[in-house]
């Protein structure tokens, strides 16, 4: 009976009429393979973000406080018999505003500099009868370098006790931290690119096994290798654009929502003068949205590597 129906099927084509294609993709879009490889890439490209956010955050940070420091400096005045303080803090003032550079010479009285002990003394204490060292605040213009050395050849030769602080251990202290925080991102970028790589590739070679028999026909009738990776990298491609955006675009919510947070909720606290307005900018955005597009490339790179090393060994 089938043969009966093949045969008037034949009949009733024409001789010239070609026989209907049904084009079928080589890998299949909506497996179950593919839906969790892209909940991967998500998830990789969301955590690769948050680190280059992170990293962003700690480096603006770090080079606000470097500004801030550098632009300021301290005279320390140490207490000894018969020295009278008042005299020696108003004679480095005198001597400090006449450098060039200082914009700003403030110092702080006996009382003013007992009060700063009282975060790690407690407030109970009485410091008057303590040696307490008065202090002496100088701002320095942005553009300017002034000559501490001849300020500390001066104050050595008329106000005894004086020691000039210029924070040079505070900043080394705080390019040490923001370069090792940047090492740490850089690792960890690395290592998540690396799992990635090896996802992928995993992927790629789970969707060959299971269209192993119509490779090995289109192998057999001829087509080269490149002809199959662009299937598997363009359907690769495809997988990494949509898991780096679904990760991307999270990642960049995240952050909006913590620079607004943070806009509202926390103002002059100290974790606005820690991280600022926790605002990656710019070029954060733009080195999130670099990834996404950094990550489909990879993605499509390995796809297509895996494919013609894999063909390469059945040949």
């Amino acid at each position: 009976m089938s043969d009966a129906r093949i045969d008037l099927t034949m009949q009733l084509r024409e001789p010239n009429e070609p026989l209907p294609r049904f084009e079928t993709p080589l890998v299949p879009r909506n497996s179950i393979s593919g839906r969790a490889l892209v909940a991967v890439v998500a998830i990789m490209t969301f955590l690769v973000s948050l680190t280059t956010g992170a990293a962003v955050l700690v480096t603006k940070a770090a080079g606000e406080w470097q500004s801030d420091i550098a632009r300021e400096m301290t005279i320390q005045i140490m207490p000894a018999p018969g020295r009278d303080l008042d005299t020696s803090v108003n004679r480095a003032v005198a001597i400090t505003r006449a450098i060039s550079g200082v914009t700003e010479v403030r110092p702080y009285s006996k009382e003013e500099s007992m009060k700063l002990l009282e975060p790690w003394l407690g407030s109970g204490i009485s410091l008057s009868e303590l040696p307490v060292p008065r202090l002496i605040v100088i701002k320095i213009a942005a553009d300017a370098t002034p000559d501490l050395g001849q300020l500390r050849r001066v104050l050595a030769d008329q106000v005894p006790g004086a020691v000039v602080d210029d924070h040079r251990g505070w900043i080394d202290r705080m390019r040490a931290m923001a370069g090792t925080a940047i090492a740490v991102g850089v690792c960890i970028l690395i290592l998540m690119f690396a799992a990635m790589v090896l996802s992928v590739a995993f992927a790629t070679r789970g969707a060959m096994a299971t269209n192993k028999a119509v490779i090995e026909v289109l192998h057999f009738v001829g087509a080269k290798n490149g002809f199959i990776a662009r299937h598997f990298q363009h359907h690769f491609l495809m997988l990494g654009l949509q898991g780096g955006a679904i990760g991307g675009g999270a990642a960049i919510v995240v952050f909006v929502a913590a620079a607004m947070i943070s806009h509202w909720f926390v103002g002059s606290d100290q974790g606005s003068a820690l991280f600022g307005s926790f605002s990656i900018g710019l070029a954060g955005y733009a080195a999130v949205l670099g990834q996404v597009v950094l990550i489909a490339i990879v993605t499509a790179w390995t796809s297509r590597h895996t494919v013609n090393s894999t063909l390469e060994s059945i040949d």
